[in-house]
């Protein structure tokens, strides 16, 4: 059954079980302005913002029609606040979800790119490749380590959304980097005689 529909029953539902909605809805309300709070705190006034911002509506609507003292429209709007509410925070919860699989996957790339890095080099200085290439690969490495620390940093204060950003082109960077220190420690080929 669809968000939607699942919704509409249930507002039909509590206004049937309601009999002649003579009082406020007060527990309806407060439960809204719960589930209003618990998705704000989970994040979803930046990662659900249109959901959070529709259920501070429905709970507005909520309070104005208990002003004019139509209950049941108060309950009906109560129930679609505290619904926006959840989905909002199912959302955020989601995203974050997505957002932390996508960083974790970054930061292995990322140190993998740096291991084989490393690799090439060790390999490139037994091959003696000459220093200058040496030197911009170090450099290239150093530079792979740091802004994965700081990657890492961001992953740990959970901004997963930074974390792809500090490393995709540091990652770019270090493969290439092992790819041209592959070639330069390639022995020459062999001359046919």
């Amino acid at each position: 059954m669809s968000g939607r529909r699942r919704l509409a029953l249930s507002i039909l539902l509590a206004a049937l079980a309601t009999p002649a909605c003579g009082e406020p809805p007060d527990k309806e309300m407060h439960d809204a302005q719960s589930a209003i709070d618990g998705a704000r705190a989970a994040g979803a006034d930046r990662w659900a913002h249109d959901q959070l911002t529709a259920a501070e509506d429905a709970l507005k609507r909520a309070q104005d029609a208990v002003g004019q003292r139509d209950y049941r429209l108060a309950l009906n709007y109560a129930i679609d606040s505290r619904e926006r509410a959840q989905t909002a925070a199912k959302d955020t919860a989601d995203r974050k979800a997505a957002l932390r699989t996508d960083a974790d996957r970054a930061l292995t790339a990322a140190t993998a790119a740096i291991s084989e890095a490393r690799l090439k080099l060790k390999a490139a200085e037994t091959a003696r490749v000459p220093a200058a290439r040496l030197a911009e690969a170090r450099t290239s490495i150093a530079n792979g380590e740091e802004a994965l620390q700081k990657a890492r940093a961001a992953f740990d204060r959970g901004e997963f959304e930074r974390v792809g950003d500090a490393v995709s082109d540091p990652t770019a960077r270090l493969r290439a980097i092992a790819r041209d220190l592959d070639a330069a420690a390639a022995p020459p080929p062999r001359r046919r005689r």
